[in-house]
């Protein structure tokens, strides 16, 4: 009886491990500062690179003098 208590125990034992370990890579993660894949525009730079923005160019110039 004592060894399968004592197997119970270190089974116990290791499962908390892993889940303990997996608890703190899982902070670790969140904790870490994000890089963003793109970098978005700001100001001016966002409203000229828009697709209505560049759209109106387009016939300004085709309309052009």
């Amino acid at each position: 009886m004592d060894g399968k208590k004592r197997q119970r125990r270190l089974r116990s034992y290791l499962i908390g491990g892993v889940l303990g370990a997996s608890a703190a890579v899982a902070a670790a993660r969140r904790m870490r500062p994000r890089r963003s894949r793109r970098q978005a525009a700001t100001g001016l730079g966002a409203f000229e690179s828009a697709p209505c923005y560049r759209e109106l160019l387009e016939r300004e110039r085709s309309d052009g003098p």
